[in-house]
């Protein structure tokens, strides 16, 4: 029989062995969630993990308010699940848990800038919201995970600058939603397999740069079609001849392929065309043009437009005497040339004759290429001698007082533009309103007898030994002329005097449009339309002008405005006069041919200088041009100055404060609606456009200014944005 009895003890012992873990169990987990259980791994997988995520608590209901992590509600989910993990820049040390692969929801992966080791663990892409992963700056090692493609909407991978090793798998190809690839400074070897870069459609930035590729390159490289910015490939060990296919890459892509083995002729297709010699130095094996090596018994390495040799003359042809037409027509060019030299020794004659005679008024016209010499300065009401004046001058907004006595003896006033003339005297006797004063010089806008104001800078008074120097760099200036450019129309030189006169921008500038002390109204299209006047006028200066020119201070005070808001550079090449007239041109100006309203913003001009920029002992390059115009883009992007900083950033002596939180906004992936200037957000169909734009802006203000886009490439760029 059944022995039913039943200890009264039986039930606590249950309870004790059985019932209270299941209990406690269940208590613990209705306290944190699955996605906070999956983050506390990284609490454990740090070294000091209590005290660096002291507020990550396992008694909280949700990670939700936990540094670092970002929750949102996911639709037929009733918890607010964790979409973001942003732990950079925070010198972290220890691994990376797989558990993160748990988080079905996590959206961006943002670890980069800290001391993790280890591999990546494969189980991290188990995540399959995951689209954008930045683990660049680590101490990880390992191979590529073969599951990186999992998440079917991986769009942004950046591995760079720590020791992952391995070969670049084929299986990469399946990450057809890839935008950005970026995998430089790691030890990454082998050939690169064919087949990977055709599935690759809408890659946008690829860099494989500082790594042990070897062998060549994919021929199927040239189906990157959505490709901008550097195809960076550079500090390699790729070797043989480059793919013609890589002229099929957008016009707008620039090659960095230094420090690789290649050789062979450069192709003379397509993308090639477009890039310079840096783009391929320290391949020892390579030739053709752009490189100023030419390739043996191959005449097309030579550019276009030069002559490889020079023709034999056919042995029948030299023993033919000249035809009797040809004497008559040598003839006739020998009279021709002695009566011209007859007519120029006139002219001269006669010239110094009027000149040794000349009186102190001097009036003088302002057209073709005259140099009209003069007595004397004569003594007008036009400008202000002395700094006090100018100050006074300035409070009253006009300059009538008689105190320019004069400029000197042997003054020397030269008419650069042809089509632009006027007398002496009334540039001299008429009021001058001053525009302002910096390192740069005095400003005066001085209106003419006929209606036409002009700009007259007053440089400094020093110089005497230096006139044919200060000459030679005036003429190079006046012969910039580009619609885009303030343009140079005479100077005046003496040794206690010397003068600009340049056209006159009524608008204000940019600065002042921007903080709204002028009534331009900057809608989407006139600031597209700002940036493609100033990208082009700068490509103009970098590529086209006589002396292929570098600003070295492109801010929006020295972008003028016209009255149909068409953008004008000025204060090009200033520097350079200033070191040769005495004056110290620390402070910055922004005044050649500008208006008054310019004078109410004033900049640092670190704000928009590039990182190298700012070590003295570097010499300007037009990369610096190139980083200062990507400010300016996000200037105009943001409606936020350089010197803007949010509640989370902090000082940089490196890269102004904008850049860096534009850079961040978009590796968190920050709204766009939270960035650009609120007084877009109604412009709702220029999405596309912005969008175009911030990524180009963030092109040229790479830190390495190796891979920064030309000039060109940026214009180019730009006039392919449509609004």
């Amino acid at each position: 029989m059944l022995n039913l009895y039943i200890n009264p003890i039986f039930p606590i012992l249950f309870y004790l062995n059985y019932a209270s873990p299941i209990l406690f169990f269940l208590n613990y987990a209705a306290a944190l969630t699955t996605d906070g259980l999956s983050l506390l791994s990284v609490k454990s997988a740090v070294d000091g993990g209590d005290t660096v995520f002291s507020d990550w608590n396992d008694s909280d209901a949700t990670p939700c308010h936990w540094s670092g992590v970002t929750c949102a509600n996911i639709s037929g989910d009733p918890d607010a699940r964790v979409v973001g993990l942003a732990l950079a820049g925070r010198s972290l040390h220890g691994y990376i848990p797989s558990e993160l692969g748990s988080l079905v929801y996590l959206r961006r992966l943002n670890l980069h800038d800290n001391s993790f080791s280890g591999s990546i663990p494969d189980q991290i892409f188990n995540a399959t919201s995951l689209h954008s992963i930045f683990l660049y700056g680590n101490n990880l090692t390992g191979e590529i995970p073969a599951s990186i493609c999992n998440p079917s909407r991986l769009q942004n991978v950046d591995l760079s600058h720590n020791s992952i090793s391995g070969p670049l798998r084929k299986s990469l190809g399946n990450c057809r939603q890839l935008q950005r690839l970026i995998l430089g400074g790691n030890n990454i070897s082998g050939e690169i397999p064919s087949g990977i870069f055709p599935e690759l459609a809408n890659l946008v930035q690829l860099d494989l740069s500082s790594n042990s590729f070897n062998g060549s390159l994919p021929y199927d490289i040239g189906q990157l079609k959505s490709l901008s910015g550097t195809l960076n490939l550079s500090f390699n060990h790729f070797a043989g001849k480059l793919p013609a296919s890589l002229g099929d890459l957008p016009l707008t892509v620039s090659f960095d392929l230094q420090h690789n083995n290649f050789s062979g002729e450069i192709p003379q297709s397509g993308s090639f065309s477009n890039q310079g010699p840096t783009a391929f130095l320290n391949n020892p094996s390579l030739c053709g043009f752009p490189l100023q090596k030419t390739c043996r018994n191959n005449s097309s390495a030579i550019p276009p437009g030069t002559q490889a040799s020079t023709p034999a003359i056919a042995d029948n042809e030299s023993k033919k005497g000249l035809k009797p037409g040809l004497i008559i027509l040598i003839s006739l060019a020998d009279a021709f040339g002695v009566a011209l030299i007859g007519l120029v020794i006139v002219y001269l004659y006669w010239r110094r004759k009027d000149s040794n005679g000349c009186s102190c008024t001097c009036k003088v016209k302002f057209g073709g290429n005259q140099k009209s010499k003069f007595c004397s300065f004569p003594c007008v009401n036009g400008f202000p001698n002395t700094d006090s004046e100018a100050e006074s001058e300035k409070a009253s907004g006009a300059g009538d007082a008689s105190a320019v006595s004069g400029a000197a003896e042997g003054g020397e006033l030269v008419a650069i533009d042809k089509g632009f003339s006027f007398e002496l005297d009334e540039l001299l006797r008429a009021s001058a309103y001053v525009l302002g004063k910096s390192g740069l010089g005095i400003v005066y806008k001085v209106v003419l007898g006929n209606g036409i104001p002009v700009a007259v800078r007053r440089l400094g008074e020093g110089g005497e030994q230096r006139y044919k120097e200060f000459v030679a760099e005036v003429q190079a200036i006046g012969r910039v002329k580009h619609p885009n450019v303030v343009k140079l129309r005479a100077y005046y030189w003496a040794l206690d005097e010397k003068l600009l006169i340049s056209d006159f921008i009524s608008n204000g500038n940019l600065a002042s449009a921007l903080r709204g002390q002028t009534s331009t109204i900057l809608s989407w299209s006139t600031r597209l339309k700002i940036a493609k006047g100033t990208a082009r006028g700068l490509a103009y200066l970098h590529e086209c002008s006589p002396r292929k020119f570098v600003h070295g201070d492109i801010k929006p005070s020295n972008i003028l405005l016209d009255n149909e808001h068409q953008p004008h550079i000025s204060d090009f090449g200033l520097n350079r006069l200033i070191n040769i007239t005495g004056n110290n041109p620390s402070s910055s100006g922004g005044f050649m041919g500008g208006a008054l309203p310019y004078l109410a913003q004033t900049e640092k001009v670190n704000n928009y200088q590039a990182p190298e920029a700012r070590v003295s002992s570097n010499r300007p390059t037009q990369k610096w041009d190139v980083y200062s115009f990507g400010v300016v883009l996000l200037e105009l992007l943001t409606g936020k100055s350089p010197e803007f900083s949010s509640p989370t950033s902090s000082t940089s002596t490196e890269i102004s404060d904008l850049v860096r939180w534009v850079r961040k906004g978009f590796e968190e992936e920050t709204p766009l609606s939270d960035m650009v200037d609120p007084l877009l957000l109604q412009e709702v169909h220029a999405k596309k456009e912005v969008l175009s734009v911030f990524h180009l802006a963030l092109a040229c203000t790479e830190r390495d200014f190796e891979i920064r886009p030309r000039m060109k490439t940026v214009s180019e760029s730009l006039e392919k944005i449509r609004t």
